[in-house]
């Protein structure tokens, strides 16, 4: 698929040469390139008219509109403003030339390149239909877009395991955005748990066979091809909030992030003075390992004090003078829910407030 700039280049190289201004249209009437500005362009009425005619070129009101076609479809419309038999014969040329760079691309391009593109650039409903015609994707269809975190930069191990699983399936689709990261945009049956068993395969297939590890995030589902770049950001969302928040998962879904979702879209500044209000400014220095270690099993085990000392190999005294001496210091006894969900929430916004400034 060729990019406007490349097609900017084209015609930015005609004015060059031929001192005529140069336009080129995507077939439904928006812009993709000019050499004039926005208020001197012709009407789209009038662009998408000529687009659906017969005609291969076209002379109206000072504008010469010819067809870029490749393998018999139109791609593009291109138009000159002027006058003179010159003007008909430097279109033809340009409109031939932005043919064959059109097809030169076409040839080096595939599905997952244009779900690459999809997700990475702004594109307009328009570009992203008609492509998804060309390519044979489905535009309607239940879609989730998993994003498979590596540990190490350009896994080539790990992308080949995701390829082998999935890479067969016509409506599927793997590519990656960045040296790191592998995109799998999966056609979904609308199973209530099958996003998680997707996720949970990826982990243990990807584990087993690259012998590396790896985390998986999920976005929400998408009913249309262009949703699925929602998906994806819900999904890079999760992997990130999964960072911050939930260091020991291995797959996140933006669905469930829970408290942790919240959390990482409140300003900063609220996130601190949250966290002074209510651990203090010496309070954190009583957070050492030890005692975060009691407090999250504490947390994991739902409050379940036996449970806890049992895990940690505690006496129950003991567990209960630590949480006492807590308490103390911050005014919160978490044996209590209320206290323990203003606790739990204090810790995440401080986990938060340090993560942002150690960026």
């Amino acid at each position: 698929m060729i990019s406007e700039q490349k097609i900017q280049a084209v015609i930015d190289e005609v004015r060059d040469i031929a001192r005529l201004d140069v336009c080129v249209f995507e077939p439904e009437g928006r812009p993709a390139a000019s050499t004039i500005e926005p208020g001197e362009l012709p009407g789209k009425e009038l662009v998408e008219s000529f687009a659906l005619s017969p005609a291969e070129n076209q002379t109206v009101l000072g504008w010469h509109f010819f067809k870029v076609a490749v393998k018999g479809q139109t791609e593009y419309i291109l138009a000159v403003r002027g006058y003179g038999q010159d003007v008909d014969v430097i279109g033809r040329l340009a409109a031939s030339q932005l043919g064959s760079l059109i097809s030169a691309y076409e040839d080096r391009y595939d599905r997952n390149a244009f779900i690459q593109k999809l997700l990475i650039d702004n594109l307009q409903p328009s570009y992203i239909c008609r492509w998804a015609r060309k390519l044979h994707i489905r535009q309607e269809a239940k879609r989730r877009v998993f994003l498979i975190e590596t540990k190490y930069e350009q896994d080539k191990a790990a992308l080949e395991t995701v390829r082998n699983l999935f890479g067969h399936v016509s409506g599927d689709f793997i590519t990656t955005v960045d040296e790191k990261t592998i995109v799998l945009v999966k056609e979904m049956t609308g199973e209530r748990k099958e996003p998680e068993r997707i996720a949970r395969t990826l982990v243990d297939m990807v584990n087993a066979e690259a012998m590396t590890q790896v985390r998986v995030a999920y976005g929400t589902e998408a009913e249309r091809l262009e949703e699925v770049v929602k998906s994806c950001g819900e999904a890079g969302i999760a992997l990130e909030v999964g960072r911050i928040f939930y260091g020991e998962r291995v797959v996140m879904s933006y669905e469930r992030l829970g408290i942790g979702r919240l959390i990482y879209h409140l300003p900063l500044e609220l996130c601190g003075q949250f966290v002074r209000e209510v651990l203090g400014e010496e309070t954190e220095e009583l957070l050492d390992e030890e005692t975060l270690g009691t407090i999250h099993r504490f947390f994991e085990n739902g409050l379940n004090m036996s449970e806890t000392a049992r895990q940690l190999h505690l006496h129950r005294n003991t567990l209960v003078y630590r949480l006492e001496k807590l308490q103390k210091a911050t005014g919160l006894d978490i044996r209590v829910f209320e206290d323990a969900m203003t606790f739990q929430i204090a810790l995440m916004a401080s986990a938060m407030e340090k993560w942002v400034k150690s960026r």
